[in-house]
């Protein structure tokens, strides 16, 4: 069980800026980015990530305990008490990811309620328990399969239409766009070695936000990688609400699309089932646009971390990799 992001794994759990693209007040911005501070996870290592995760009071003879891989954003634990299964999920608020742990709180429980999402059992700073349920994360091969992928777009129809309805409370928006845009002051104010592509990245991403056009917002979970998406003995699990948020639904059918590697005929059965209707040229021209966004995103996403993370994960690989991946998605518009 996987709850990260990170490219597909057996366990559940995808640009600097100059003086020409600044907005307005670009000095201070800088400032203000630069005193940003930096993730640092709320355990170091996995051993100090086990002994948190077995002292936590909301057990009584906790057991078994093992940490679940695939993960490089935060450390998850599994173990036992008392019979039951639980993971405990570890991770504090990431500023420059615009992650807020009450946030992801909010988001679980409502995904919960719709029947979406393991149950949240304790939450407490830095800290969320979850139901462990036995189910197995999808591969991107899996979604290649029509009758996974049209369940899996049955529970993004779920999550969009039910979730926002369920929704409660304060609750964060999520507009790639916006991200892009942050994350470019960020890498330009620490000095990263991306400094040399944000100017042409962020060209292109004003020309696709202007391409997607007006969107409904709707409540979205933002990271479809498919291992992020459990598949149990009846049912789809959809987990790891970290960059959940008030969003465009065309941006959850975009990266599931990216991150799963559909071809052309499946996204179009895809976004047929979705809307109820074969998608016109100007449905075609918004998705394949935040398409292309979500990709950058996970590009840009991977930059930040070569500067913040401390976990043991090669993103200078990933976003290459990435990166390689807009690159021929843009091309292809």
């Amino acid at each position: 069980m996987r709850f990260d992001r990170a490219p597909p794994s057996s366990d559940a759990g995808p640009v600097p800026q100059t003086r020409e693209t600044q907005p307005e007040g670009g000095a201070s911005r800088r400032l203000r980015l630069a005193k940003t501070p930096h993730y640092t996870p709320p355990m170091t290592t996995p051993d100090a990530a086990l002994q948190k995760a077995l002292s936590l009071a909301c057990f009584t003879a906790p057991q078994d305990a093992r940490i679940l891989e695939g993960g490089i954003t935060n450390h998850n634990v599994r173990l036992t008490d008392q019979g039951q299964a639980y993971v405990v999920r570890l991770g504090n608020d990431i500023p420059e990811h615009m992650v807020a742990r009450w946030n992801e709180l909010s988001l679980s429980r409502t995904a919960h309620d719709i029947g979406l999402a393991p149950a949240v059992i304790h939450a407490e700073p830095g800290v969320l328990v979850l139901e462990y349920v036995d189910a197995a994360p999808l591969t991107g091969d899996d979604l290649h399969d029509p009758a996974t992928l049209r369940a899996a777009v049955d529970m993004l129809k779920t999550l969009h239409a039910q979730g926002t309805a369920a929704l409660r409370g304060p609750v964060l928006s999520f507009w790639v766009f916006h991200i892009l845009r942050s994350y470019a002051g960020y890498i330009s104010a620490n000095g990263s070695a991306h400094h040399a592509v944000l100017d042409g990245l962020l060209e292109e991403a004003a020309a696709l936000e202007a391409r997607v056009g007006p969107v409904s917002i709707m409540l979205t979970h933002n990271d479809l990688l498919p291992a992020n998406i459990l598949r149990g003995t009846d049912r789809f699990w959809l987990i790891d609400w970290e960059y959940g948020g008030l969003g465009s639904p065309l941006f959850d059918l975009g990266g599931l699309a990216t991150n799963a590697g559909l071809p052309r005929a499946a996204e179009a059965d895809m976004l047929s089932q979705y809307f109820g209707t074969p998608p016109s040229d100007t449905l075609w021209q918004s998705y394949d646009a935040m398409k292309c966004a979500s990709l950058l995103r996970e590009t840009m996403w991977s930059m930040v971390s070569e500067i913040t993370s401390t976990l043991d994960f090669d993103y200078s690989e990933y976003t290459r990799e990435n990166l390689d991946a807009y690159r021929a998605a843009y091309a292809s518009l």
